[in-house]
């Protein structure tokens, strides 16, 4: 068991009967009433965000989540397989499941699979990866860097608005949290 007040971003706990990790929280100490945390939690299994505030010192389970090193492989139509880098044990994820995530994920990329027990939660993405412009609109003489963009569609399917200079067959680095443009590679 672990106190609320020892909540950090990043920390998964089991609640509700669900798996959650804290995304955000916030110690309030009104002037008047109980000090209390404000905290904003995903859940796991479904991937939805939720607010909760907790007592001050009230107890929550923590949660033993691994992180285990995985290659992508290929997707075989129904689910996408990977393979421990370790073991050398394959799993396969539906593509329901991380639908979101592999917009990011070429074929033989290292990510980490989030596991509890037996059961698998997602991936869990770098915060930046390098991808290929499959297709963009050509330059126009004139255009600059900053003052609006064009559309890119990136090799893995990915739309992102890039700046007006960027050319099919180019390298960029993009986030994976929001899916912007950041640099080229």
């Amino acid at each position: 068991m672990i106190s609320v007040n020892d909540f950090k971003t990043g920390l998964t706990i089991e609640f509700d009967g669900d798996i959650w990790r804290v995304v955000d929280f916030q110690h309030v100490k009104p002037g008047k009433g109980a000090a209390f945390v404000r905290s904003k939690l995903k859940n796991l299994r479904t991937g939805g965000v939720q607010e909760k505030t907790f007592r001050a010192g009230e107890k929550v389970a923590k949660a033993q989540i691994d992180n285990r090193k995985m290659q992508y492989l290929y997707d075989d139509g129904t689910n996408h397989v990977f393979m421990d880098v370790n073991s050398y044990d394959q799993i396969e994820i539906p593509h329901q499941q991380i639908e979101a995530e592999m917009q990011y994920v070429l074929e033989n990329t290292e990510v980490n699979v989030i596991m509890y027990g037996s059961e698998i939660l997602g991936v869990d993405l770098p915060n930046t990866v390098i991808l290929t412009v499959a297709e963009t609109e050509p330059n126009i003489k004139g255009d600059t860097s900053s003052g609006g963009g064009k559309r890119a569609v990136l090799e893995t399917g990915l739309t992102v608005n890039v700046p007006f200079f960027i050319n099919q067959g180019d390298k960029l680095v993009i986030n994976t949290t929001d899916g912007s443009y950041v640099s080229r590679a």
